[in-house]
Parts: C-alpha cells; structure tokens; sequence
C-alpha cells in the first residue's frame, strides 16, 4: 500500500466485499472506520450508529410545539419531560389560529409580507384593504375642546356609568363641577379682597405722609416745600396735587387689576360667563347636564 516516498498513502475500504484502495478515504463520523467513495454514506456500508444522527421530532398536540426525540432515550421519558417543563397550552391558540383581516366578509390570513397597519385607526388589514375607504377607516380620535372643567366632567361621568340610578348620578355630577366652581371662585374672590386691602393701605400711607410733610412745612414755613410720590416717584409742589394724582392714576389702575377675570365659555353655544356657577347653571338647565359638544 502507497509508495516507496509515502508508505502511508491511501487506505483500504472497510467493507469486506470491496477492499478498494482509496486515496482519499472517507472516514465514518459515527463508527470512525474508513470507506471508499462508493461505500462512505451510512446506507451503503450499514452503519450501526446511524441512528444517532436521525432527528425525529413529533408535535405536541397540547401546546403545537415539536418535540425532538433523544436516539438513546426512551420516548415515553421525553414525552413526559416536556409535558412537565415546557409544555403550554395557551401557545396553542397562536399558532393554529392565524390572524385573519379584520374587514367583514375578507377571509385573508394577515402574514408579514401582506400586514399593512392603518396610521387612523391603528388595525391591521390585508393589501386589498389597505387604504381607508376599502375598510370604512372611521378616522382618527378627535381630541376634546378645550375647557377647563373638562377632567371633572369625564371622571364624573365615569363614576355615573357604574351607577344605576340615573337621577343620582346627574345630582352627583352637579354636585361635583358646582364644588369645583365654587372654589376657583372663592380663591378668585380672596385674591382680590387681598390685593384691595394692600392697595388702600399704601394709599392711605401715601396721604399720612403728605399730611405730614405739608402739616411740617407750615410749622417751618417752607410753602415750596417738593412732595414725592410714594409709589411712582413723581414729584408735586402741593399736597393737593399729588392726592389727586393718587386717586386718579394709582388707584384707579388698582381697580381695574382687581376686577379682571377670566371668562369661561361654553362647549355647546360659546356664551362667556364671569361666574363658573353661573356656567354650570347655565349646562344643566339649556343642555340636560352634558357639556361635551
């Protein structure tokens, strides 16, 4: 066998009817004996270890996966090794059950390469039925109008759902937005009543000291004497003067801050209202209670 240079060159087939020389041979993965080109699968040389190499796999009926029998085990083992560690029903549904387009009367089975998801209405549909009008699309969500008790009223609404008596839960709606109202009002109101009383107490201030400086004057008889404005800084050459200016400028742009409100309008009719319980009066008796448009 081989050569004088390579004695060790080529092999012998293993199967006793060949012999063949072989100067390539192939040798076996599972007996690691050595074949020729015709005899080096495991049918031809009938292999004894060929089975190990055999992947069986059988469906689970339970959960649909696969399970991949071991050569050297027992079925039964692995049947029941499965079913006791990975086996779960609830994947069944998945996979036999394809997702079909949602359009009525289209029986089309939805797959990776026919899925368009709609942007409006955010649901799967097949290609036929991609566009809007093909699947009467109802559009996207239209957002709710500004208003500023809008929070109240889905929440409340929400609460008069799970209740049974229906005139319950309208007074239980009233009674909420009138609380609601009745507050931003009293924290409007006390505002005000803050910013009043700081005013005249700076006016009244502003006079004592004129009086003063004026009552100083004639002691002294400086007549001349320049009286500053507390709160602008301008300057006056009489008591007088600087009263009226007072009363005229400061006070009356006081006034104005303090009575400048907001004005809440209505979703249904766009009527303003000063008064927040005025608008919910207003709700409850000209549109039943609702104030979504």
């Amino acid at each position: 066998m081989g050569t004088p240079q390579f004695p060790d060159l080529g092999k012998h087939c293993s199967v006793e009817d060949c012999k063949q020389i072989d100067f390539l041979p192939f040798t076996c993965d599972r007996c690691h004996l050595v074949y020729c080109l015709e005899h080096r699968s495991y049918i031809k040389h009938h292999c004894p270890k060929a089975d190990k190499k055999d992947v069986t796999v059988v469906i689970c009926p339970l959960c649909a996966k696969g399970v991949r029998l071991i050569p050297d085990e027992d079925p039964n083992i692995t049947w029941e090794m499965h079913v006791n560690t990975e086996c779960d029903p609830s994947n069944y549904d998945k996979v036999t059950k394809k997702k079909k387009c949602p359009v009525p009367g289209c029986r089309e089975v939805l797959t990776f390469s026919n899925t368009i998801k709609c942007r409006d209405c955010t649901l799967d549909h097949c290609l036929k039925h991609r566009f809007g009008p093909d699947h009467k699309c109802p559009g996207p969500k239209k957002s709710d109008p500004g208003f500023p008790f809008m929070g109240l009223l889905s929440r409340s609404r929400k609460e008069s759902k799970t209740n049974q008596s229906p005139a319950t839960s309208s007074s239980k709606w009233a009674t909420s937005f009138l609380n609601a109202a009745s507050t931003v009002r009293a924290s409007a109101e006390a505002g005000m009543t803050k910013l009043g009383s700081e005013i005249s107490q700076k006016l009244q201030i502003a006079r004592d000291g004129v009086g003063l400086s004026s009552s100083g004057g004639g002691s002294n008889g400086n007549a001349g004497q320049v009286v500053e404005c507390p709160q602008c800084g301008a300057k006056f050459s009489s008591v007088t003067t600087l009263v009226d200016h007072v009363e005229k400028v400061h006070e009356r742009n006081n006034q104005s801050r303090v009575f400048k409100m907001s004005i809440d309008v209505c979703p249904k009719c766009s009527k303003g209202f000063r008064d927040p319980v005025a608008l919910v009066e207003h709700v409850e008796r000209d549109h039943g209670g609702t104030s979504k448009a």
